[in-house]
């Protein structure tokens, strides 16, 4: 089943799920957070879109979060997560020119698994609070307990409760965001809990990434929070140094919390992907200026 929303005459969703957005010959897969909604993603889609890209923001079943459905038990293994990100990949590739990826937290580390994978295939990647630890300020101090019960019958029962600041630091959406948990079991910044089985499939995720990042050598827009609360810079740095791209920029931000794409500074970091975009894919790769690794630019 498709229908439009009304304010958005071009956003398709499907099934009221995943959202499409149609542009031009270039696309772009765009991967939201662990049980999180593509509502995360829409900001950078639509500023992706006016640029002229077709824009895909899939809900990956087992790995995202419908309205209505119970958090707790619906997680699936990380490599099935992979296998329909893949699958999206390649029915873009189908039909268009180029295909880039953009991810959020550890959307962002399915994006890096697949250009570790398929290193001749995605055109550029822009992630975007890339989390290959869990080391934000606010992670509860009994976080490092969880692997005791990775390995027991308790990861299918325990689930964490999201808690303030949600990932924003912007206060008039976190007050809305707090009301929408209250009285609901989601909001735009994702469910209101996080299983204790899709946190052990994030940590598998992240082992096989943290191998695999040297492998990954198209052009990589990196941007991350200074305050980030869920992942600290470390994981930018991490895969600033690791990857093999030879195109790189890395922009650290000073207003926001995690979830970039939604907080104080949404508006630069779709602006900064789309520039980056247009950069790597669009223009020939003569006119393309030479970028150092070791290029960092700070907000």
């Amino acid at each position: 089943m498709r229908f439009r929303i009304s304010a958005y005459p071009k956003i398709t969703i499907i099934q009221m799920r995943t959202i499409e957005l149609p542009g031009g010959d270039h696309a772009v897969l765009a991967l939201h957070g662990l049980l999180g909604n593509p509502l995360e993603m829409l900001p950078v889609g639509k500023r992706l879109q006016r640029a002229g890209y077709t824009v895909h923001i899939p809900l990956i079943p087992g790995y995202g979060y419908a309205s209505g459905q119970d958090t707790s038990y619906r997680t699936t293994r990380c490599e099935h997560w992979f296998d329909e990100v893949q699958h999206r990949f390649d029915l873009l590739k189908r039909n268009h020119a180029s295909v880039s990826v953009v991810g959020l937290c550890i959307g962002a580390v399915l994006a890096l698994r697949l250009a570790s994978e398929r290193p001749d295939e995605v055109a550029a990647l822009s992630v975007l609070a890339t989390t290959l630890a869990y080391d934000g300020w606010s992670i509860p101090f009994y976080r490092f307990l969880l692997p005791l019960a990775y390995y027991t019958p308790v990861r299918y029962l325990y689930s964490y409760k999201e808690r303030f600041p949600f990932g924003i630091k912007n206060p008039k959406l976190q007050k809305w965001i707090a009301r929408e948990m209250a009285v609901k079991t989601s909001s735009a910044a994702g469910a209101s809990r996080l299983s204790a089985e899709g946190i052990f499939q994030a940590d598998r995720l992240i082992g096989q990434v943290r191998k695999s990042l040297d492998k990954v050598r198209c052009p990589t827009l990196i941007i991350h929070a200074a305050e980030d609360d869920v992942a600290t810079p470390k994981s930018a740095d991490l895969v600033e140094r690791s990857i093999a791209s030879t195109v790189i920029k890395k922009i650290i931000l000073h207003d926001s919390y995690h979830i970039i794409t939604l907080d104080n500074e949404k508006e630069r970091v779709a602006a900064e992907t789309v520039a980056f975009f247009d950069q790597s894919v669009r223009l020939v790769p003569a006119a393309i200026p030479t970028l150092l690794r070791d290029h960092h630019e700070y907000a």
